[in-house]
């Protein structure tokens, strides 16, 4: 099959070739590799190994985009070696578009567009064609594929897909100064023609900026281009494909170019001279007026500092911007006196903050003013000598005592009479009056330090021409201390005496209070009353630093005997005139540990503490009555209830078998039968053991040999029975080893160390010391106390 040429219908089309393969090698791709629509025998058939006598290589087919023709676009034909022009030839298209977009003549084999193509949407079509004889519907040729790609044209004009844009350049700026860049976008081929090659203008915009046509870069065409003059630019840029020649394709979009500003421009007064008019009233601190200076500039470029530069203006005054309004405000430093002066004159001068070294030749950045403050005479109210008043009183004085004077005066020049009265809304104004024309204050009321130490009192002036005009002064009054309290003894409850105390045993320390000054009260004595009888059992030892120790003055103290103490001291200040006071110390004695801890005390303070009436304790007293009792008649019930003496037949452990029946001594001649131990001879001869089950009782017991010879009970040998009967124990093997606890109350006769019971004894008593009892330890307290009250007694 071969390709019919159409280089007669289009100068631009590429038409393929036709070679055989007889011709050398035919047409390889690129690098040698085997060509792309390479002959393949019909299915069904088996390959042949021999040289085919003809074949075809497919190169691409071209067809213009665009196409408004009324006819059919011809694109190429197809034509087979073995079609003879008899039609016996039918030729068929596969693939993208076949049928639709791309039909073929099955008789000619001519294939023709049926509809306009768009590059840009698709660039190529890939098909398959092959001939088949007519009659038998089988295949001349193998099925090739071959590309029909779509030839662009400059049917798409540049667009700028993000416009219009927004760019700012510094004013000022050197000519030449980038400031954007725009681009453009062709969506036609640029690997084919100019189509996509676009070249950038400034339509709009000239002569302040120019463009790269290449680049798209804006940058600045004018020197010194001034933001305060004009801050705003629209530029319109073009781009133009084909290279810009004539007939190309162009699009456009702005861009809104905004000078920012810099410090080009000093600060300026609008006048050289200005004036205030202020009273003399105004307020220390207060704004008194206002100043500004204008700079064109904007932001921080616009920010002024204004100073008072005159030591007259700047020691009254201040000046300080305000950052919304840039202005300068004026404030007063010192308050005003129109008798003393009645004008100011201040020079103020604004400078910028934040300066530009680029553009410093269009300076000096600064400008002067001044300003002319005139004071306005006020009718002012008193003034008082001074800020505040301290004075003092001692307490207790009399009434209509002179505390302390205020005094105020007119600053005016009128110079009117003051008149004084003291401000009744405060809690100390009951206390004091004040003489409305000296301003002497006096006491009312007799003054207790102890109560209230200080005095808060707020004194009035007014002017007696105009009495609205008032002035305030606060007058502090300090209470001087007398010596008018005696001290008191500090304690916090009950002193604690141990039973175990020694003579100069020190109890507790105490100390004193006083409500008075420490001049007044600051050291303590302490000391027993002189009009009492000495204390046998304790005493008070000054320590001379403001505290006293309790002392023992006796061995031991019995709280069965005497529990509670009193203890009167008399303890003294050392004021003019000296002051004392006489206290009672109670004492409680208790039992004391190991360190002198307290183990127990009083039990009715631990029931009192508790909180507990009397109805309560009865009631306690009943319930644990009746335990008692419950538990009394469970213990007679178990013994009258007599348990076996063997537990269980299967129980082989030793066993101590105890009896609830207790032995009535020597007298009781039923409970237990002893005869055999005041007689021997009276047993009997073969006596078994009452704790053995009864089988034992059936079984012979046999001794062993060397104690079968009959034992002679004819004297009162109880050793030899006592042997005799441990024998018989130890030989009976038929009862299992069962341990038998019996008491006999045969104690025996002639005994060389006599009885060792006391009580017998002699009935004298020791004189020993038993003193040292205490020191051996909480253990042995209650023996202590024992013999303690015994040797009491003895002495006594």
């Amino acid at each position: 099959m071969r390709i019919i040429p159409t280089s007669c219908l289009c100068p631009f089309l590429v038409c393929l070739c036709f070679l055989p393969r007889g011709y050398g090698n035919g047409h390889r791709g690129p690098a040698g590799t085997p060509p792309r629509n390479q002959s393949r025998p019909p299915e069904g058939e088996t390959e042949v190994h021999h040289r085919p006598k003809r074949g075809w290589i497919w190169n691409q087919f071209f067809v213009l985009e665009e196409h408004i023709g009324p006819d059919a676009q011809y694109v190429g034909k197809l034509h087979s070696n073995s079609d003879k022009g008899d039609g016996s030839v039918r030729y068929i298209l596969t693939g993208e578009g076949a049928g639709t977009i791309f039909i073929i003549d099955e008789v000619t084999g001519d294939i023709h567009a049926t509809k306009s193509l768009d590059r840009e949407r698709k660039t190529h079509y890939v098909l398959h064609a092959q001939a088949i004889d007519r009659n038998t519907e089988k295949p001349l040729e193998p099925e090739s594929e071959f590309i029909i790609k779509v030839q662009d044209i400059n049917d798409n004009a540049p667009k700028f897909p993000d416009g219009p844009f927004v760019a700012s350049v510094p004013e000022m700026s050197e000519v030449g100064t980038s400031v954007f860049q725009v681009t453009a976008t062709d969506a036609d081929d640029p690997t084919y023609g100019n189509s996509a090659r676009v070249v950038y203008s400034i339509l709009h915009g000239q002569p302040y900026f120019s463009v790269d046509p290449k680049t798209g870069i804006i940058r600045t065409a004018l020197a010194n281009m001034d933001r305060e003059a004009r801050e705003h630019y629209a530029v319109v840029i073009q781009a133009k494909d084909m290279a810009g020649q004539v007939g190309g394709l162009s699009g456009s979009t702005t861009v809104n170019i905004t000078l920012t500003d810099v410090n080009d421009n000093p600060p300026r007064f609008p006048q050289k001279n200005y004036q205030l008019y202020v009273p003399e009233s105004a307020q220390v601190g207060k704004p008194v007026g206002k100043i500004r200076a204008n700079d064109e500039d904007l932001g921080v470029n616009a920010e002024i500092k204004y100073s008072i530069v005159n030591a007259e203006g700047a020691s009254v005054f201040s000046i300080a911007m305000d950052r919304d309004t840039r202005e300068g405000v004026i404030s007063l430093k010192k308050a005003l006196n129109f008798e003393k002066k009645k004008a100011y004159t201040l020079h103020i001068e604004g400078v910028n903050t934040h300066l530009d070294p680029r553009f410093a030749y269009l300076g000096p950045y600064k400008d002067t003013a001044t300003l002319k403050i005139t004071v306005g005479d006020v009718d002012e109210p008193p003034v008082f000598s001074m800020n505040y008043y301290i004075m003092d009183v001692y307490e207790n004085s009399p009434i209509g005592t002179e505390v302390g004077a205020v005094t105020a005066r007119d600053p005016d020049s009128t110079s009117s009479a003051v008149r004084y009265f003291i401000d009744r809304s405060g809690e100390g104004d009951k206390y004091f009056t004040i003489d409305a024309h000296s301003g002497v204050i006096k006491t009312t009321e007799s003054l207790d330090r102890e109560e209230t130490p200080w005095h808060n009192v707020t004194v009035i002036a007014s002017e007696v021409d105009n009495p609205n005009l008032l002035s305030h002064v606060p007058v502090t009054v300090q209470v001087l201390d007398m010596n008018d309290n005696p001290p008191e003894i500090a304690t916090d409850g009950e002193v604690i005496v141990c039973e175990s105390s020694r003579p100069g045993q020190v109890i507790q320390t105490i100390t004193a209070v006083d409500k008075d000054d420490f001049a007044n009260g600051l050291r303590f004595s302490f000391s027993m009353p002189s009009n009492m009888p000495i204390n046998p059992n304790f005493t008070i030892k000054d320590n001379e630093d403001n505290t006293a120790s309790i002392i023992a003055r006796r061995r031991r103290f019995s709280r069965t005997s005497q529990e509670l103490y009193q203890l009167p001291v008399v303890v003294a200040d050392g004021g003019e005139p000296a002051l004392s006071s006489t206290g009672t110390l109670t004492l409680r004695v208790c039992a004391c540990g190991r360190g002198g801890t307290t183990r127990t005390c009083q039990s009715s303070a631990f029931l009192s503490s508790a909180g507990l009436s009397t109805g309560a304790l009865i009631a306690i007293l009943l319930c644990v009555a009746i335990l008692l009792a419950i538990v009394v008649l469970f213990i007679a019930l178990r013994k009258g209830k007599k348990e076996p003496l063997i537990i269980s037949e299967e129980d082989v452990r030793e066993n101590v078998v105890t009896y609830d029946d207790e032995g009535g001594g020597e007298e009781d001649t039923e409970a237990f039968d002893i005869l055999a131990l005041r007689n021997p001879s009276a047993a009997e001869e073969l006596k078994f053991r009452r704790d053995v089950r009864p089988e034992a009782l059936r079984r012979t017991t046999v001794p062993p040999p060397a104690l079968a010879a009959p034992l002679t009970l004819d004297g009162a040998d109880v050793q030899a029975f006592l042997a005799r009967r441990l024998a018989e124990a130890d030989g009976d093997t038929s009862v299992p080893p069962y341990d038998s606890l019996q008491t006999y109350a045969y104690e025996g006769e002639g005994s060389p160390t006599g009885s060792v019971s006391s009580l017998g004894s002699a009935g004298t008593h020791s004189e020993q010391d038993y003193s040292y009892l205490d020191d051996w330890g909480p253990e042995f307290q209650k023996l202590a106390e024992l013999y303690g009250e015994v040797q009491s007694g003895l002495t006594t």
